[in-house]
């Protein structure tokens, strides 16, 4: 996605470039510093949609995961694990993890059976992520005895996300299925309440440190 588009009303949506660095954790989220003013048209409209219907938490689908394992060629290591992409899954119910490539350059797996379930407490997190220049679907997954990484949990949250690479685990973005979006914007307008703005407090001029003649000699 650019990062100008049209919002749901089809207003211009500015938003500020997210910053991805690979690291240790694979990225690194940097929040958007500006929230998108036309969003907030956005989840009025969305609101008024949904006012009589409450969205479903669950995804419209279940989703599979392809990990993939990529061989290297430097002093670092011989091989590096991560989240390739998320698309719907098309396995019968039950069915375990295969392999779909393998060759001299790299390994892939995939995971069925997962389901993308929203939470309203990480509604504010929906709304950075599907208002960012690419929405990501976060991967937290693991490496097993037998060398195989695993994902263990899938979120659209980006303060999910960043919770999980503060507890130091493995995390990968790959890129939202674009038919999800609707439904993340449908819950983030019912559940997403913006903090109200604080109110300023100026000091009195003892506080600022300078003393008004009622005070008397210094």
């Amino acid at each position: 996605m650019d990062a100008n588009r049209e919002g749901f009303d089809g207003v211009p949506i500015m938003t500020k470039e997210a910053v991805w660095r690979q690291g240790k954790h694979c990225f690194q989220i940097k929040y958007l510093g500006v929230f998108p003013v036309a969003w907030r048209r956005g989840l009025a409209h969305n609101a008024a949609m949904a006012e009589n219907t409450a969205p479903n938490p669950l995804a419209p689908y279940p989703v599979a995961v392809i990990m993939e394992r990529v061989r290297l060629a430097d002093r670092w290591g011989t091989e590096r694990w991560d989240a390739k992409g998320v698309v719907r899954d098309s396995e019968p119910p039950g069915s375990r993890e295969r392999v779909i490539v393998n060759d001299e350059r790299a390994l892939q797996v995939l995971f069925p059976g997962f389901m993308l379930r929203l939470h309203i407490d990480e509604a504010e997190g929906y709304i950075y992520n599907i208002t960012s220049p690419h929405p990501k679907v976060f991967v937290m997954w693991r490496v097993g005895e037998d060398g195989i990484a695993r994902p263990e949990s899938l979120s659209v949250s980006y303060h999910e996300g960043a919770r999980w690479m503060d507890a130091e685990e493995n995390v990968g973005g790959v890129a939202l299925p674009p038919d999800l979006l609707q439904w993340i914007a449908e819950f983030g307008a019912a559940h997403y309440t913006e903090e109200p703005k604080k109110k300023k407090r100026y000091a009195s001029s003892r506080d600022k440190g300078v003393g008004s003649h009622r005070d008397g000699p210094k």
